[in-house]
């Protein structure tokens, strides 16, 4: 937090998560979630009904002196609130970089600038983003080599990941569709539980065996598949996202953040500068794909 106690943690995050891949001649797009659609009603509640328990917990901590506790629950009582948002984008403005905001999914939104060709790949942990069509999906963005483990004070190694869509289909023998149908019949944000006794080796088998969810279900009549399963699956082919998107980079402007950053959020000078030297030395280079692909690859 700043002197004034907002939140700067999301700033942090994204001036050094930005510099150090902006350094190696990464090029980044962020993408910003819009309105959520209905489908996510249930996930939506749940996530609620997390945070409203942590935040219980939290106050147990504080008043129990449980320090290291207290601020596990916090962070699990995290939310993006609108101004956190807006400051990010504000950052995001001053370090050339360009960001899209969503109509809807951010995930299907990455995926459909992935798909046109606009980006090499779409980054998310997320693995909607291939049943979004992401031809290629990239986890663990990092330069670090590290991730934080959730709650804890601990971290894991890790390394970036790609995952190609065409690869796994025709590893698994699928179509996208029938991925989708795997991924329904798993859990998705949007049926969050699935469909009880089916793990993945069981739902790709019956896919397999029986063509599509409908062959399924005709096959297993007693099986409890959500009854908007049909709307899940249009969303996952259909969703909503914008083509009026302009993507340009530019060097970051030094001034315009340093005063941000650290004349408004209380950050140190001497770090901002640093992060923002090395930017401009990756913004120097030409972006290729190839670049991606040799440090992913």
């Amino acid at each position: 937090m700043d002197r004034t106690r907002r939140v700067t943690s999301h700033l942090s995050g994204i001036l050094y998560r930005t510099a150090n891949l902006g350094e190696k001649g990464i090029r980044i797009v962020y993408v910003f979630d819009g309105e959520p659609p209905e489908l996510k009603e249930m996930e939506i509640r749940r996530r609620r009904k997390i945070r409203e328990e942590a935040a219980l917990k939290y106050e147990d901590a504080l008043r129990a002196g449980r320090v290291e506790d207290a601020r596990k629950y916090a962070q699990a009582t995290a939310t993006l609130k609108e101004l956190m948002v807006e400051d990010s984008k504000r950052l995001l403005e001053g370090l050339g970089v360009p960001w899209v905001q969503a109509p809807s999914e951010g995930e299907a939104q990455a995926a459909h600038m992935a798909a046109r060709g606009d980006v090499w790949a779409a980054a998310s942990q997320d693995h909607d983003s291939l049943l979004f069509g992401a031809p290629r999906m990239v986890k663990n963005l990092t330069i670090s080599g590290r991730r934080k483990l959730p709650g804890r004070q601990a971290f894991v190694e890790v390394e970036p990941e790609v995952v190609d869509l065409h690869e796994v289909l025709a590893d698994l023998g699928l179509t996208r569709e029938q991925l989708i149908d795997v991924g329904i019949l798993i859990g998705t944000d949007y049926n969050p539980d699935g469909v009880r006794g089916v793990g993945p080796k069981t739902a790709l088998k019956l896919v397999k065996q029986f063509g599509d969810l409908s062959g399924v279900v005709a096959q297993t009549p007693d099986m409890d598949l959500p009854d908007n399963v049909n709307r899940i699956k249009e969303f996952f082919l259909q969703p909503k996202v914008r083509s009026d998107y302009m993507l340009s980079w530019r060097e970051p402007n030094i001034e315009d953040v340093v005063g941000f950053l650290c004349g408004e959020r209380d950050f140190s000078e001497d770090r901002v500068r640093k992060a923002l030297e090395r930017m401009k030395t990756g913004a120097a280079r030409p972006a290729t794909k190839p670049t991606l692909e040799r440090y992913f690859g």
